[in-house]
């Protein structure tokens, strides 16, 4: 509490620049905060789906119960129902369809993240902005004959260096932030994607090799 109290006391001295750099900080939070939610609602793998899938003999009723414990806004859900509900087709026409909905995801995944990566330009230069208002106020307080107020030249300097802290803080957390869900997206991605090429793999062995395929399942039965 006493943290508390001293960190808003010290804005108080930040000038007009802790404004606009406080308003990008609640920005970047809202934005951090509905990433997480959307990877931790949509942006999951239901256990044991990847295992289902990387299986020769993976029966499609399995990979069905697993999809079915999704939310249907999922993004893994969405993707693989898109090739499941067109496995009577050609197998070109199922990559198609499965990479304009790929490209739908991709383009949701990377909502918000052009915020961040503004922010960390944006809050060093608003804190530069506040530095440079700072010391020039700290200037105007020099008389021709020398130093008239020192406590006003204590305060612009507070002022410079509170601007410039703020802002480099904001800096990088949107910084760790952007990087960290950019890494997640490329990961989720590339795990669908990984695992479609697969499902594809088995269509594509059951509308050529069917005879095959069945034997092979039986005498794994048997």
């Amino acid at each position: 509490m006493n943290f508390l109290f001293t960190t808003l006391k010290a804005l108080e001295f930040g000038g007009a620049m802790v404004y606009p750099l406080v308003l990008l900080a609640l920005v970047a939070l809202f934005v951090v905060v509905d990433k997480a939610f959307v990877y931790w609602r949509y942006g999951r793998a239901p256990t044991g789906l990847p295992e289902a899938i990387e299986r020769y003999h993976s029966p499609w009723e399995e990979i069905e119960e697993k999809l079915a414990c999704l939310a249907p806004a999922s993004y893994f859900c969405r993707f693989f129902r898109v090739i499941l509900d067109n496995r009577a087709h050609p197998p070109w026409w199922i990559e198609s369809r499965a990479g304009n909905e790929a490209q739908v995801i991709e383009k949701q995944l990377n909502r918000g993240l052009w915020v961040l990566e503004t922010i960390v330009t944006a809050a060093p230069l608003l804190g530069l902005v506040g530095t440079i208002v700072g010391m020039m106020d700290s200037f105007k307080l020099i008389g021709g004959s020398g130093l008239v107020n020192p406590t006003g030249i204590t305060a612009g300097v507070a002022q410079a260096l509170i601007a410039t802290t703020l802002g480099l803080i904001i800096a990088l957390v949107a910084l760790f932030a952007f990087n960290f869900f950019s890494h997640l997206q490329s990961r989720t991605m590339d795990e669908m994607e990984r695992l479609g090429t697969r499902l594809i793999d088995h269509i594509r062995l059951e509308q050529e090799y069917p005879v095959v395929l069945d034997e092979s399942r039986a005498g794994g039965a048997r």
